[in-house]
């Protein structure tokens, strides 16, 4: 953010959906490894004279940063999680670029009031980082092995549901915010759910129940409470796997235990059940966001004169809606965690 001819310029640029599969063959077993990642990249840095002026020297080509992707995936030469790539291309975005000189005037209100940029003083200009500030946000698709004759393959993949998603947001000075989810996650149980004694006035038609289908589709986020890119674990793999746990603990609180099931007296109870549960099982997952519509199978009742009870509803057929849909969504933090 800086000011410049009386106005206020609040400013970011980056390429988004810049897609790319990776293929790792070096298993020991002689099985191949696939992910397909949509990347998007938005760079807070100092290419202000590009507003003010007709300068563009400063500016990181779009182009470029799609370019960077596809180097990076290549250099990866070992397998890394989706997290880890998206860190990978920040850091580099931080580091690589050079330092250049920017008016004290227009750095003043555009750097420190961000606290993004480390900078010295010399005469009347300011040595600043071109690029402090770099957001990956990458989505990967939910390619899956697949099993012939209950066999695991070693080159073949169907495609899942659910995706995983990324945002890292990574500073020049290592500092690091972490964010993974889940999204389009679709859960259903055909019983073990109701909703009563909820508000009521002259609009109200529904009726209680403590008998219903509970349909809907997770969007669930997560940050962690790593502040730092030196401060990540270093085991390998280590946040695919708390992806998978993570996406356990959710279906595992949702559903309840196999024999039974567990009760369901709103989409609002079930949400804060599951997202306590991540909290609980996860020290180093400091909140999370849950977005879960309520989609609704309405009960099917046919009727005509002649027959009367054509179709009588008996917990049995449903006519499945996607629209309009209840949506409910919240936060759950520690009490001591940063929002």
């Amino acid at each position: 953010m800086a000011a410049g001819g009386g106005l206020r310029v609040e400013q970011r640029h980056g390429k988004a959906r810049v897609r790319v599969g990776r293929v790792w063959r070096q298993g020991a077993d002689g099985s191949h490894h696939f992910v397909e990642w949509n990347v998007s990249i938005s760079l807070l840095s100092h290419c202000l004279s590009s507003y003010h002026r007709d300068d563009n020297s400063d500016i990181v080509a779009t182009d470029t940063m799609k370019n960077t992707v596809y180097v990076k995936a290549k250099e990866c030469g070992d397998r890394l999680s989706v997290e880890e790539f998206a860190i990978l291309l920040g850091n580099h975005f931080c580091s690589f670029y050079p330092q250049v000189y920017i008016s004290s005037s227009v750095i003043h209100s555009a750097c420190y009031s961000l606290k993004a940029c480390v900078c010295t003083h010399l005469c009347f200009l300011v040595y600043c980082y071109k690029v402090y500030t770099a957001i990956v946000n990458i989505i990967e698709k939910p390619w899956e092995r697949v099993c012939i004759d209950g066999k695991p393959h070693l080159h073949g993949f169907k495609l899942g549901s659910e995706n995983h998603t990324v945002e890292a947001t990574v500073q020049k000075s290592g500092a690091l915010t972490l964010t993974s989810g889940v999204a389009g996650l679709a859960l259903l149980k055909t019983t073990q759910s109701g909703f009563e004694k909820f508000v009521r006035d002259k609009y109200t038609i529904l009726p209680d129940t403590r008998e219903r289908m509970l349909a809907t589709e997770v969007n669930a986020s997560w940050r962690y409470s790593y502040e730092s890119v030196a401060s990540i674990p270093k085991k390998e793999l280590y946040f695919s796997e708390k992806f998978m746990e993570v996406k356990k603990v959710l279906m595992d609180t949702f559903f309840g235990p196999p024999e039974t099931g567990v009760y369901s007296p709103s989409v609002q109870r079930t949400l804060y059940l599951m997202g306590s549960a991540v909290l609980r099982r996860f020290p180093d997952v400091a909140s999370i966001h849950l977005k879960m519509p309520n989609i609704h199978f309405l009960p099917v009742n046919l009727s005509t004169k002649e027959n009367p009870s054509m179709v009588k509803f008996k917990d049995d057929v449903y006519l499945p809606t996607d629209e309009p849909h209840g949506s409910i969504e919240a936060t759950l933090s520690r009490i001591t965690s940063k929002m």
